[in-house]
């Protein structure tokens, strides 16, 4: 059949309309495609550009070196150690297990390390290095260079790692470093990027916790260009990390390795203060434990000793722990009571051998009592019936605030952990607290010290240089740059000069009179001389039963039971240059326990170390010779320095 010539024109018409419909469509897909083309390759160049080179190139942060830490000599207290690391990349290994057993044959590895390792190497990529063991041996390092070829993907790694030289003496106030927890990181306010490298090191407690952020440094920078899979293939750039910033402490680590091994066997502290510029000489607190053993990872049952010890190693007690001052607090009651006029010097009070107040007795420690005493007699003898009276006198009021005038109930702020405030009871925290009103016998028990009143081993330490300089002297942990000297005191207290004279006359007779309580403990060289208080705080209350068939000995009950033992000080009498503060748990009498310990200590820091025997009381000598032996036998000064095993 043949088309018209019009069939065929319609039909043309048709095919050139689809055409050109398709021809736009085309032309406008391509325009389309143009333009994003243009839009990616001009507009956004940039942008991508630079997501494929991020896509290419990593940065990787390089680790700072720690700052140091130094005592006031300029002796390292915490260092940088080099540290050999056995690593394995799983990839050229083939096999880890086989690996790891054919190693286990020559190197001594934890399994529970290993158990960590595996698990490291099935979450990370296969070319990752993962740690085996830390703290190689040089034998290790040998045998695993010269096997080299027969242990592919095992090599050994160099790191820097913190050593504490002087182990278990700085414990409680360098602290440790340890590995970032997620506790941390919750905890931890700290966008520092360093916190998230695996098993970084950060300080857990003491000066490397409390100066962490200036110990730490500032991370360098890597760049490494990397293949799809994340390969390093070559290095790019580099930006070097800045040192931490070096501490250097007031502490003489002399000082404090004696008072450390002169405490040995108590549970006990000991605080020596410089009494014009406030330095901490020395923060002892018994017994204590090895730093480098929570830096290398501390073993199941060292934790649990360390836990279970009923003296409480863990513990730094010379300023976290918190004790009733027992008679060490008498100083405060004679000063608020002389400033407030209403005892004079040298006015007596009758002492039976107890009080009553209302219903209630309050018996001297003296059971047959001490007669009429003055104040300076009260402290020299420590006569409880005098402070009985004089509290209810003065009242709690001005007790309590002449003992914040002597920074009680303060907490210092010192690069320390969790330093205790204590307890300057007044009417309104009992009020607040408890809900109840002061009563005049809650005022009689803190005239003794005892009730609610509780002071640190620091906060008596500081109390004494008070009382010795008449200045408002402020405990001091960190030396000031540049060499320069620490700060003098210069704050006078606006106590009374004479009233301060009397006290410090009285301590001075406390030592130094055969009345004394601490007569045993007095020092014999000229210009040594020591001046004190001894306090005894109960932990139990005397019951009229136990009284009428007479008190049990400390000696015969259960240690737990015992009172706490106390003496406070300052040396030399004239120009007064330490205070010092000893707190002996449950060692029974202050003038038998603790004041022994504060004179040996404080003969040490004056003479700056062995003092001479001709110091001490001729029939003392013997027992002193053997004692010195042994403790500066134990003393890290002349080489006991912690193992670096």
């Amino acid at each position: 059949m043949v088309r018209s010539n019009k069939d065929q024109v319609r039909q043309f018409r048709g095919v050139s309309r689809r055409a050109l419909i398709l021809g736009l469509g085309q032309i406008g897909v391509l325009g389309a495609i143009g333009w994003r083309m243009r839009s990616l390759q001009i507009e956004n160049a940039d942008q991508y550009r630079l997501l494929a080179e991020e896509n290419r190139i990593n940065i990787q942060l390089i680790p700072p070196s720690r700052g140091l830490i130094f005592d006031r000599n300029g002796v390292v207290l915490a260092e940088n150690e080099q540290n050999y690391r056995l690593v394995m990349t799983r990839e050229e290994t083939g096999d880890p297990v086989e690996a790891i057993a054919r190693l286990a044959n020559a190197i001594e590895l934890d399994p529970d390390a290993i158990a960590r390792a595996l698990s490291e190497m099935e979450q990370k990529a296969p070319f990752i290095p993962v740690t085996l063991k830390e703290r190689l041996s040089w034998d290790e390092v040998s045998f695993i260079n010269i096997n080299a070829p027969a242990l592919p993907g095992v090599r050994s790694e160099v790191g820097l790692s913190r050593y504490y030289p002087f182990g278990a003496d700085l414990a409680h106030i360098v602290g440790y470093v340890g590995p970032v927890s997620d506790y941390d990181l919750d905890r931890i306010n700290d966008p520092d990027p360093l916190l998230r490298i695996p098993r970084y090191q950060i300080g857990k407690t003491g000066v490397e916790n409390k100066l962490e952020r200036s110990l730490r440094g500032v991370a360098g920078t890597r760049q490494v260009e990397v293949n799809a899979s994340g390969r390093i293939i070559r290095e790019l750039g580099k930006v070097d990390s800045a040192v931490g910033t070096d501490v250097q402490l007031t502490i003489d680590i002399s000082l404090q390795g004696y008072a450390q091994a002169r405490l040995a066997g108590e549970s006990a502290s000991a605080v020596v203060m410089d009494i014009e510029t406030g330095e901490l000489r020395c923060i002892a607190s018994a017994p204590t434990f090895d730093p480098n053993k929570f830096v290398r990872g501390i073993s199941v049952q060292d934790w649990t000793s360390l836990n279970e010890d009923p003296y409480r190693p863990l513990a730094a007690k010379a300023f976290q722990g918190t004790y009733p001052p027992g008679s060490t607090y008498k100083m405060i009651v004679a000063l608020a009571a002389l400033e407030a006029g209403v005892i004079a010097p040298e006015e007596t009070v009758y002492c039976p051998g107890f009080v009553d107040v209302g219903e209630t007795r309050f018996h001297c420690w003296k059971r047959g009592g001490h007669g009429n005493m003055n104040l300076h007699e009260s402290l020299k003898q420590s006569c409880d019936s005098y402070y009985y009276e004089v509290s209810q006198r003065v009242g709690i009021d001005a007790i309590s605030q002449m003992a914040a005038r002597f920074g009680l109930g303060e907490r210092y702020d010192l690069p320390l952990s969790a330093v205790a405030q204590g307890l300057n009871p007044t009417r309104e925290w009992k009020r607040s607290v408890r809900d109840e009103a002061w009563r005049i016998g809650d005022t009689v028990n803190t005239a003794i010290g005892q009730g609610y009143v509780l002071t640190s081993p620091l906060q008596l330490a500081t109390m004494t240089a008070r009382l010795a300089s008449g200045r408002e002297v402020t405990p001091q942990l960190i030396k000031p740059r540049h060499g320069t000297n620490a700060r003098s005191v210069t704050a006078e207290l606006g106590i009374n000069e004479n009233a301060l004279r009397r006290c410090r006359a009285a301590m001075a007779d406390v030592v130094n009179h055969n009345r004394g309580t601490a007569y045993r403990s007095r020092v014999l060289s000229a210009g040594y001389d020591l001046a004190g208080k001894t306090g005894t705080s109960q932990v139990r209350r005397i019951t009229t039963e136990e009284r009428a068939l007479g008190i049990i000995r400390n000696e015969d009950l259960p240690w737990e039971r015992r009172d706490h033992a106390l003496f406070v000080g300052f040396a030399p009498i004239e120009n007064p240059k330490y205070s010092i503060a000893v707190v002996v748990e449950h060692g029974g009498s202050g003038s038998r326990a603790a004041a022994p310990i504060a004179r040996d200590i404080m003969l040490q820091a004056l003479y700056g170390g062995r003092p001479p025997l001709e110091a001490y009381p001729e029939s003392q000598r013997p027992q002193i010779l053997e004692q010195q032996k042994r403790v500066h036998g134990r003393t890290m000064t002349e080489g006991r320095q912690s193992d670096r095993t």
